[in-house]
């Protein structure tokens, strides 16, 4: 089984540590992964609110580069990345006429043949590899697992998971030794890319899934998606009531990483912009800095 990697444009840039901490993991697993050559945009998260066939055609790009370079399989570990790559190839593995136009475009023949995993898919074929080197188990970690909207959602296109119930990042936390809490918000929107055009919706959607996670006594929300993490993150001053309320948003992989026995800074914990100092510190059990400050990169 060859896997195609498609970072996509965010891992590459605005959450390098999502992409940082995913080698870092993979590396030492013994499973590199291995990028689709000339990979380009797929169009999350507004060709498809824009055209149809630009929706369909930019990711289906990709799908013909794994194809024609062998892959079995493609691994987006990106949410949306993974949405619009596999709801392309839903809709071309059932329309025909599309997949000739789809051809036709790209200049070059795409069968939609290759399936397409996410993030979390990925490290559960991987726990074979990672329970033997758990180093480190994050006992007493309790956190919240947020899928927000593209994991899970539609079923007819991901087809991975319960949809208003999921439970495969509750077992990747398990696996780390961390405790996932039973909270409401799991599958809520945090408004993904109304950031910049609607701020404050944004900010009123993310403001009800950190005060649940921290009423369910959560210690750091865990997400798989780079636009959940920049605006939990990111927005997250303008959310809290108090400096006090500050709730770490770790990526699946960091997590992984950090039960690996994996440095804080290798995994991208110091990019951050809510400190997560003051969380490794309480992990490693003594009160000092675990070697990541708050935000000064990125």
């Amino acid at each position: 089984m060859t896997t195609g990697y498609f970072p996509g444009c965010s891992l590459d840039g605005t959450s390098r540590e999502f992409g940082e901490s995913l080698a870092e993991v993979t590396r030492t697993l013994g499973a590199p992964l291995r990028e689709i050559d000339d990979w380009s945009c797929c169009g999350a998260s507004s060709a498809h609110v824009v055209d149809h066939r630009l929706a369909v055609a930019l990711p289906a790009r990709n799908l013909a580069l794994a194809e024609a370079q062998g892959f079995d399989e493609i691994v987006a570990p990106c949410a949306a990345c993974y949405n619009r790559l596999a709801a392309s190839r839903l809709a071309i593995a059932g329309d025909p006429a599309l997949a000739a136009d789809m051809a036709g475009i790209l200049g070059r023949p795409v069968s939609a043949r290759t399936p397409v995993r996410n993030v979390l898919e990925l490290i559960a074929g991987l726990e074979p590899a990672i329970s033997p080197r758990i180093v480190r188990r994050l006992s007493g970690l309790k956190v919240a697992c947020y899928y927000g909207c593209l994991l899970v959602r539609p079923a007819q296109v991901t087809q991975f998971d319960d949809t208003e119930q999921p439970s495969s990042m509750e077992a990747i936390a398990r696996l780390c030794g961390a405790s996932p809490v039973a909270w409401n918000m799991a599958v809520e929107c945090c408004g993904g890319s109304f950031s910049i055009c609607r701020t404050g919706s944004v900010i009123r959607l993310g403001r009800a899934i950190l005060d649940d996670a921290r009423r369910a006594g959560a210690q750091a929300i865990l997400v798989a998606c780079p636009m959940c993490q920049s605006n939990l993150d990111f927005r997250q001053a303008a959310m809290n009531r108090s400096a006090a309320d500050a709730l770490p948003v770790l990526f699946v992989t960091q997590l992984v990483g950090l039960a690996l026995g994996l440095a804080p800074d290798a995994l991208g914990l110091q990019r951050h912009f809510i400190g997560t100092s003051p969380l490794l510190a309480e992990l490693a059990g003594d009160g000092s800095s675990a070697g990541a400050s708050g935000r000064e990169v990125r």
